[in-house]
């Protein structure tokens, strides 16, 4: 077979001649004896030249090589002698940039950088958690700054070296949560990172260069292998303790048209537009003023070459995106085949939603509905959170936990502990969004209450319950995560909730000082009873199959709901469900302010869970042998019929 360079392949590609596969994205080839830069932009470019600097900002360059067009749309160069240590820029005639691959960058990411050697390459972590089933993670979702930043014992206050650390490992490990997903840690525009010592604060969700590490949680961001390493020590750390790391991935927009590395090096070819009246304008889906193309032949390989680059050089064990919404399905889809070839067990889930309407048509795009169309592929579930807290667009109304007891309400509760699958017990035409199943499996759904980009749970129970003591607060907190953490999908939970975590009541903090989303770790020692109760919520769980059956079929075999009054919801698990140690599980949630009974088969039963308290040991905290069983107001209860295998959980 004729050898096919990279340039050509490019070309075959943009004319379809030959499959995305056959392509890889690399901009930037280094040797000490030359290096050789290729970009892809227009064939039509008047002048592409690429500018080697010194420095990562600052100062003139000290080449400028003009690069020629050696494929369609492939511009391409190489510059004798050792560039090790140097820096680089490419244009072609809309401002400098360090073009859509660059995989280091100087301080800000303007510049891409030439490294002389990789950065902590080999084995550098063969001790890497190993999640047999979505249905046994436990996912745990941080923003590094917020985690840390107020921690008095922490080294490295809102670095990536802070999840190094042996109080921030135990904390972690004590909870019992096996994943945490980071907030966006790419680098992003809006922290300046030349002026760290000056109050500045984002989430992250405005992308610059998706393929680096942010410079602003390292130590030295004007050092490009400083922020490669100390993420791959993070990384290190956290799978020797046996936690998953989930990367937050923001494919969908850019935070700007303009001065986007997309935009610079192609303009329009990576954004979708779509016709107002006489005017081709960019759509907006992301809500962020652009949409990315993915259906595009080019955006669709950069977002396969991307996961797949920070899942084999960084270890990545899972990907959140963005609005998956705004992606197309067969982008989607084949995301998850090239992370399959890598590892089939890396996890993917994102939001089932845009934030606009996009400029393709929503049957084609990653939306909630069309998840029986991706599999392997999880979405979060707003059913059930807001069944149990009230919906999004209104942070005055309460749901469930509150006292709505309507139908919506109650069904959509049941849904979400089902893992939004079809069940013969569920009336979908009642569910608040989904008015039918949206999940083939109960790991395509990610069960939650909340998460970053709304009020913290503690927050929205003050906002939607006027007039609530901190103890109903602690009582209903509790509860709702019980129904999470007991549901049959994939729960995820948002940083300090377990420290009972408010941000002074701001839904959405994503520029908001260090005030506002720090965790206060002294909740830990006031409220014992909340990181307790999580913790043993975290290990039931764990413990115990039946409440990760991963299997639909599973589900509706042994999950069975019981008559419950108004404002309970409770079901059973049944027939050692999951080959669980326990023969018969029976979980009750009451949400009400006033006792609540409800009947069951007479068995002599053994409470785990009542009133705010968790025991896993043999005897838990109470037995009785009866026909029915009290639960108290606000709380769970939790309790089994099986006496003869207690013994192993001594």
């Amino acid at each position: 077979m004729k050898k096919v360079t990279r340039s050509v392949l490019l070309a075959m590609l943009l004319s379809q001649q030959v499959t995305a596969q056959d392509f890889c994205f690399d901009e930037m080839n280094y040797s000490a004896e030359q290096t050789t830069f290729r970009l892809f932009a227009p064939a039509d470019a008047k002048k592409v030249v690429v500018r080697i600097y010194k420095e990562g900002e600052g100062g003139r360059p000290l080449k400028t090589v003009q690069m020629k067009l050696a494929a369609d749309a492939v511009w391409s160069t190489t510059v004798a002698g050792n560039l090790g240590g140097r820096f680089y820029t490419f244009d072609m005639g809309h401002g400098e940039t360090p073009g859509v691959f660059a995989k280091a960058v100087g301080v800000n990411g303007r510049r891409g950088a030439i490294l002389k050697e990789p950065v902590m390459t080999g084995d550098w972590d063969r001790k890497r958690p190993v999640i047999k089933s979505p249905a046994d993670l436990v996912v745990y979702e941080l923003h590094h700054r917020d985690f840390s930043i107020a921690r008095q014992d922490a080294k490295y206050p809102g670095k990536y070296l802070a999840l190094t650390e042996p109080w921030a490992i135990r904390h972690l490990q004590e909870l019992g949560v096996n994943a945490v997903h980071i907030l966006p840690s790419y680098d992003y525009g809006s922290v300046d990172e030349t002026r760290l010592d000056q109050p500045q604060y984002n989430w992250g969700y405005d992308p610059v260069n998706y393929n680096v590490p942010e410079g602003s949680y390292s130590t030295d961001p004007r050092d490009p292998a400083c922020r490669i390493r100390e993420f791959k020590q993070m990384v290190q750390a956290l799978h020797k303790a046996g936690i998953a790391v989930i990367l937050d991935v923001v494919y969908n927009h850019t935070y700007d048209i303009e001065h986007s590395n997309f935009q610079r090096t192609y303009p329009d070819y990576y954004y979708r537009k779509t016709t107002n009246g006489s005017q081709s304008v960019y759509s907006n889906g992301s809500g962020c003023g652009n949409e990315t193309a993915s259906e595009k032949p080019m955006m669709r390989r950069f977002m396969i070459e991307s996961v797949k680059y920070w899942a084999k050089e960084f270890h990545i064990d899972g990907f959140r995106f963005d609005l998956m919404g705004v992606h197309d399905i067969v982008t989607m889809n084949e995301i998850r085949k090239a992370l399959d070839e890598i590892d089939p067990t890396i996890f993917i889930y994102g939001e089932g939603w845009s934030a606009g309407a996009c400029a393709l048509p929503s049957e084609r795009l990653g939306m909630k509905a069309n998840i029986p169309q991706m599999p392997g592929i999880a979405a979060f579930s707003d059913d059930i959170r807001d069944a149990l807290r009230g919906p999004f667009s209104d942070d005055t109304k309460c749901g469930w936990l509150g006292g709505s007891y309507g139908n919506k309400e109650t069904e959509s509760l049941k849904a979400g502990i089902a893992g939004m699958i079809e069940h013969p017990q569920i009336d979908y035409s009642k569910v608040n969004y989904s008015k039918v199943p949206y999940a083939l499996e109960p790991t395509q759904m990610m069960s939650y209450v909340s998460c970053h980009d709304d009020m913290c749970l503690v927050d929205r129970l003050r906002a939607s319950i006027p007039g609530i003591t901190e103890e109903e607060l602690i009582r209903l907190d509790l509860l709702a995560q019980t129904a999470v953490f007991t549901s049959q999908g994939v729960p995820f939970m948002l940083s300090g909730e377990e420290l009972l975590r408010s941000k002074k009541g701001v839904h959405n903090s994503y520029e908001s000082p260090d005030s506002i989303n720090q965790l206060d770790w002294q909740n830990k020692l006031r409220y014992p009873q909340v990181f307790k109760y999580y913790q043993g919520l975290i290990s039931l769980r764990r413990q115990h199959p039946a409440f990760r059956l991963g299997n639909a079929d599973l589900v509706r075999k042994h999950l069975e709901f019981l008559d419950a009054p108004e404002g309970v919801v409770a079901y059973r698990l049944k027939n050692y469900a999951g080959r669980d140690g326990w023969r018969n599980i029976y979980v009750v949630l009451n949400s009400t302010r006033q006792e609540q009974q409800i009947a069951v088969p007479k068995a002599a039963y053994t409470v785990m869970c009542a009133n705010g308290v968790i025991e896993l040991r043999t005897r838990g905290l109470e037995r009785f042998t009866g026909d029915k069983v009290t639960v108290a107001p606000q709380s769970a209860l939790i309790m089994h019929d099986s006496q003869s295998n207690l013994a192993i959980y001594d």
